[in-house]
């Protein structure tokens, strides 16, 4: 069933991906007609996260916002489907790194960084990363059910020097790799909501005490690995613009959890710069009712 499933869909997405940006962005103005106006789809979700993140806008701001994501979101589809077949050069027009050279700086000194991001804006096209950065890549994804549609969207995201691991392998991954002295850099994306039972640090995100992951201020002080901000900002339609911002070259030198308070503050702040552009269909606020005692 799962191959039938696939053999039936992936044919229509590599199509869709062969289309010129122009023609995909006129059908992602149908599909948002269809998504906000009909299916509606999260939007309560979406509504309660803005109005619970911006207390201070009107009914009418919040409204506007949502509409904005919604028009962001399925472009956002149609340019990860595009992911699939997009060019060298396409991907260098669209997609612009302001300041690679602070990577490279720490790469010709032989140190490994944590690459720390949120789902902000476009994250789906950072796989053209490597064509620009002197230092072997690596990034944690959730493992499909559909085994087929896993090789296709691995081979797509591996495609310009990327390489995966899957999200349980990461540690090991990391761990053979400074083994054999393999240096690299591990693109770790840290805003989402982890499971309660499994968080050790809960903090103020939009002035709403969450769980955040501290996986990446873990790994880099295990392993001495610089910390780097990656933020993507959206110049216009199909065009963004990448920065990166030191956070520490010296993790160790951090008392716990600093390093994730930097992290989530810089995230919030280029939120509020373009809200429309976060990921407000993912409840990250649905552990607000269980902090626990020593964080409340």
């Amino acid at each position: 069933m799962k191959f039938i499933v696939f053999a039936i869909t992936y044919p229509v997405i590599w199509a869709l991906s062969r289309l010129p940006m122009r023609i995909l962005y006129i059908k992602s103005d149908l599909l948002y007609l269809i998504m906000y106006y009909i299916i509606g789809y999260r939007k309560k979700v979406i509504l309660e996260n803005l109005k619970l993140s911006f207390p201070e806008k009107s009914d009418n701001e919040i409204k506007k916002i949502s509409k904005k994501f919604f028009k962001h979101f399925i472009d956002l589809i149609m340019e990860s489907i595009k992911a699939f077949s997009i060019s060298e050069k396409q991907i260098f027009k669209r997609y612009k790194y302001l300041n690679p050279e602070l990577i490279n700086k720490y790469a010709k000194q032989g140190r490994s960084i944590a690459l720390v991001g949120a789902h902000q804006a476009n994250w789906e096209w950072s796989f053209g990363m490597p064509l620009v950065i002197d230092i072997n890549s690596f990034g944690a994804y959730t493992k499909l059910n559909n085994k087929f549609f896993e090789k296709v969207i691995r081979n797509s995201r591996e495609k310009f020097g990327f390489r995966g691991y899957k999200t349980s392998d990461l540690i090991k991954g990391m761990q053979k790799n400074f083994k054999d002295k393999n240096q690299g850099l591990y693109l770790l994306l840290s805003d989402q909501s982890p499971q309660p039972h499994k968080t050790y640090y809960w903090r103020n995100f939009f002035n709403i005490k969450v769980p955040v992951h501290t996986g990446a201020e873990m790994l880099s002080k295990r392993f001495d690995l610089v910390v780097i901000n990656y933020v993507a900002k959206k110049v216009k339609r199909g065009y963004y613009e990448v920065e990166f911002q030191l956070i520490t070259d010296t993790p160790k030198e951090f008392e716990n959890y600093q390093i994730t308070d930097k992290y989530t503050k810089l995230t919030e702040d280029y939120i509020k710069q373009q809200p429309e552009l976060y990921l407000w269909s993912h409840k990250r606020f649905k552990h607000r009712d269980k902090v626990p005692k020593e964080f409340s």
